[in-house]
């Protein structure tokens, strides 16, 4: 799931992030220093992360590659109406003849979030982290970009999707909340909280990973029918059933199970704003 992935990102005991007047995420940690040091073990060597951390990021690493490649590069190689015209239009049959500047914020949205899914994987690789920061702060900066442009483009397309008033809300809701998540992991760095700002980016990435969820969803969907099926099989029919559930099942899942992981690490919980603190046990 998404947020097996996260768990590479965080390690329980950090030191605080000092703060900065400036709160530029530079002068809060120049080098990464207190990235680095958040996954140093007591010997002064890069604590190892554990053989399932490293498979569960191994197979979210490539099957979030896998999933860019098939949604991305098919709408780089032909047009809207060539793909439409195919036997397995997708959703390019649903856009093809859409204005131009919804069609505009279509390809905006698959190519962000193509972009946005290839470098959320390495943003919680502790190797890059910890021996090349500048790295990863520039491929931080790069992911968070595609996600601001991803999330408006979802939002314009959202109200012509193929699933309705569900698709509309689901959707949408999912592009306000991708946005969301990944201002508050930019202002959480910005002002030098890495613990704030790693828990952020663990909720933002379950809603990247959403574009791998979804197609885990709908052939399960899809199977789940057969039993209950009469009259022969009808796979539009099939599929449109299905593809109504996935607005909001192919993200809060993983926000759940994000905001899991996220306690287990003993990074900073979901409060809302102006909620009061539980008091310290002595």
């Amino acid at each position: 799931m998404t947020s097996t992935s996260t768990s590479t990102s965080t390690d329980a005991s950090q030191p605080p992030a000092t703060s900065d007047p400036t709160g530029s995420a530079e002068s809060a940690d120049p080098t990464g220093a207190v990235a680095a040091a958040a996954d140093l073990t007591a010997t002064g060597r890069p604590a190892r992360p554990r053989l399932g951390t490293r498979i569960a990021w191994v197979w979210v690493l490539l099957s979030s590659l896998g999933i860019a490649a098939f949604a991305v590069v098919p709408y780089l190689t032909a047009s809207l109406r060539t793909l439409a015209e195919q036997p397995s239009g997708g959703l390019a049959a649903n856009y093809a003849e859409q204005p131009w500047p919804i069609q505009l914020a279509f390809y905006a949205h698959i190519v962000a979030g193509g972009l946005a899914l290839v470098l959320g994987p390495l943003q919680f690789w502790r190797g890059l982290r910890t021996r090349h920061p500048r790295v990863h702060r520039w491929t931080g900066r790069t992911y968070l970009t595609a996600v601001g442009i991803g999330g408006l483009a979802a939002l314009v397309i959202a109200p012509v999707n193929d699933a309705g008033l569900v698709g509309l809300f689901g959707f949408g809701g999912l592009g306000v909340v991708w946005l969301v998540t990944g201002t508050l992991a930019y202002r959480a760095i910005r002002r030098g909280d890495v613990a704030g700002h790693r828990a952020w980016m663990m909720r933002n990435f379950a809603l990247t990973y959403a574009a791998v969820t979804l197609r885990i969803w709908l052939p399960l969907l899809i199977v789940a029918q057969l039993p209950f099926l009469s009259g022969g099989f009808d796979f539009d029919a099939v599929f449109a059933n299905a593809y109504a559930a996935v607005p909001f099942l192919c993200w809060l899942p993983n926000l759940v199970v994000a905001e899991w992981l996220i306690a287990r690490r003993g990074l900073p919980g979901f409060r809302p704003a102006g909620a009061p603190s539980l008091p310290s046990q002595a």
